[in-house]
């Protein structure tokens, strides 16, 4: 580890690995503190071979460092898979903001984030993710051009709740195809965990869909929200993973399909928005197979938010954006009948489609 810069008031530390990307080694790892703002935070740069590293910034209390770096660890992994499967031309990158007690994520905690990532030279654009929004990006804006996900009104690609949950909708189409034969949600029983921006778009799709819904969330206010904007019933967050369903949608927090709750799944399918689903990526994959469960992969399912922000990168139309995302559907599918006709998980085979794209262009790149 080596420090490059230190005050009395913030330090950067440099933590560079040389792992080889299939062995999951990450570039470049990052550690931000400032006293005076409360700010600490952790970025991970994963893979740039097809562009600078994208990735959201989330704001989360977690129980200690080393729970935050497994975590940001594991996301930009997985952005680096969904980048690379969707067809963009950038990398996967991510940030976790420690939350601690009495830390709000205000003006100056943002610029100087703003700042830090602006002396990163570009390796890194930062973007809204979990507990952080369009308009905490605005003042991060204020300090660092390399940051995504702002309001329309300001040039942006707009919040990307609703295209993250729009590619949740076309995977959960493609899924329905492959095991009903038929990819109409009607009459489709889908259980919805986490009803917040992409929960709450997602269900809205369903609605329209004429699917039967059912939702869960931690929080109150959420569930009434789209208790009035939809037909739903309300089941208790800890009893929807057993639930009679056709599909079950994780759109929360990740690590929803582990050793507890895998074995009282009762759906046909897992398509969610969430990230990092699995929480052990072999054990978990495999089980679900061995139950007979379709799973699409997350970074596969929810990779619809990242196709709309980056449009910001490079000016797209909204008609060519919704295009890019229903693609998703043809990706799924293939995901879907290759695990089909080798018993592999489709989490083997998603992340052997997105590492083969990179290591091509990454070869292309020493043959100049």
């Amino acid at each position: 580890m080596k420090i490059i810069e230190q005050s009395s008031s913030s330090y950067i530390n440099y933590i560079n690995d040389t792992t080889h990307f299939s062995q999951k080694g990450h570039e470049q790892v990052v550690y931000f503190q400032d006293q005076a703002t409360g700010l600490q935070a952790i970025v991970a740069v994963h893979d740039t071979t097809l562009g600078p590293a994208v990735g959201g910034v989330r704001f989360f209390e977690y129980q200690d460092e080393k729970e935050a770096l497994k975590d940001v660890l594991r996301l930009s992994r997985g952005m680096t898979y969904k980048a690379s499967i969707a067809g963009l031309d950038v990398g996967g990158g991510k940030t976790v903001l420690m939350k601690q007690k009495g830390t709000e994520l205000t003006e100056p905690l943002l610029r100087k984030y703003g700042d830090f990532i602006d002396r990163l030279g570009g390796h890194y654009i930062t973007a809204p993710d979990y507990n952080t929004t369009m308009e905490h990006m605005v003042y991060i804006a204020k300090s660092t051009r390399h940051v995504v996900g702002l309001p329309l009104a300001l040039g942006g690609s707009g919040d990307p709740s609703e295209h993250t949950a729009y590619g949740v909708y076309i995977a959960m189409k493609a899924a329905a195809k492959k095991i009903f034969g038929t990819d109409s949600l009607a009459g489709k029983k889908i259980g919805i965990a986490g009803v917040g921006k992409v929960g709450h778009c997602l269900a809205q799709l369903l609605c329209q869909a004429q699917a039967v819904l059912y939702v869960a969330d931690i929080c109150p206010n959420r569930l009434q929200a789209i208790a009035a904007a939809c037909k739903v019933e309300v089941v208790a967050i800890e009893r929807l993973h057993n639930w009679p369903l056709d599909i079950y949608a994780p759109c929360a927090l990740g690590a929803v399909l582990n050793s507890e709750t895998i074995p009282m799944l009762n759906c046909a399918a897992v398509v969610g928005g969430a990230n990092n689903q699995l929480a052990n990526q072999e054990r978990d994959g495999k089980w679900l197979l061995e139950k007979g469960i379709v799973y699409v992969p997350d970074f596969l399912a929810n990779a619809g938010g990242l196709i709309n922000a980056v449009t910001e990168l490079k000016t797209t139309s909204p008609d060519l954006v919704k295009q890019r995302i229903e693609q998703l559907y043809t990706i799924c599918l293939d995901v879907l009948n290759q695990a089909a006709e080798t018993t592999r998980p489709t989490q083997e085979i998603a992340q052997e489609m997105a590492i083969a794209r990179i290591e091509k262009i990454k070869n292309a790149q020493l043959c100049r």
